[in-house]
């Protein structure tokens, strides 16, 4: 197995130093593709928007009430009020 170079093991920590923010991006991307899909892309956008909530630490029963809404308004809500605001 290689060694990283210094260079490589920067990037990784400034990746994990803002995996918040990036998963915080990465919602508002689904959550408005969200409100265009139908179907089974509805549903693989739903899966990732749970995995990215649950890669943030969110309640699992909040994920699953916002889930079984299939609601994008409610999440886009959800997601002002509890995760853009801490």
């Amino acid at each position: 197995m290689q060694k990283r170079t210094p260079y490589q093991d920067k990037i990784i920590k400034r990746y994990y130093d803002n995996r918040s923010d990036i998963m915080k991006q990465k919602l508002s991307e689904l959550t408005t593709d969200l409100y265009l899909a139908e179907g089974k892309k509805r549903i693989q956008l739903w899966k990732r928007i749970t995995q990215a909530l649950t890669n943030l630490g969110v309640d699992p029963i909040c994920i699953e009430r916002l889930a079984v809404s299939d609601n994008p308004a409610l999440l886009a809500e959800f997601l002002e009020k509890k995760v853009y605001k801490k």
